[in-house]
């Protein structure tokens, strides 16, 4: 693909997805923090609880989700914390967020990241490989001399329940 943005992070934490066994481990979620801490970033029990719940599931979630989920644990944690941390963790590469549709924006580990369809009708959210809009990367780049990052948004459409395309 082309060259990344000259603003764009030059860090990012790439976990080894390649075994059966789910993202969770404290042992990445250390390792992202060593990475944070040799970085000059902080580490807060915010900061920790938050990787935490984004290596346990590779569900899309939103600010509000992750922080519902956290003040399960911590109720002091306010929000504005969560989306702070949220917006440092991306600045750094850690994670990246999607806009699916209408709604607000979600967020899962940059190592996972992956492009989106989403159904206008029903909702339903097809996670697509990277490979589907390649082509599309290379030809704005060639004609606009623009780089696209199509982990950052959803295409909408119709799904094939929703198209009428469904075999009989």
């Amino acid at each position: 693909m082309a060259d990344q943005h000259p603003d764009a992070p030059t860090w990012s934490y790439a976990p080894d997805m390649s075994q059966a066994a789910p993202a969770t481990s404290s042992a990445s979620v250390e390792t992202v923090l060593a990475q944070l801490r040799a970085r000059g970033g902080r580490v807060t029990t915010a900061r920790r609880r938050l990787l935490q719940a984004l290596f346990e599931s590779s569900e899309h979630r939103t600010a509000e989700d992750l922080a519902a989920e956290i003040q399960e644990l911590a109720p002091d944690v306010h929000i504005s914390t969560i989306y702070r941390n949220l917006d440092e963790l991306e600045r750094l590469g850690v994670l990246v967020h999607a806009h699916l549709g209408h709604g607000p924006a979600t967020y899962h580990l940059s190592s996972v990241a992956h492009s989106h369809l989403v159904c206008e009708r029903c909702g339903v959210a097809i996670e697509a490989p990277d490979e589907l809009f390649r082509g599309l990367a290379v030809d704005a780049q060639a004609h606009f001399g623009f780089t696209i990052d199509p982990r950052h948004f959803a295409v909408l459409g119709r799904c094939k329940d929703c198209s009428g395309d469904t075999p009989a």
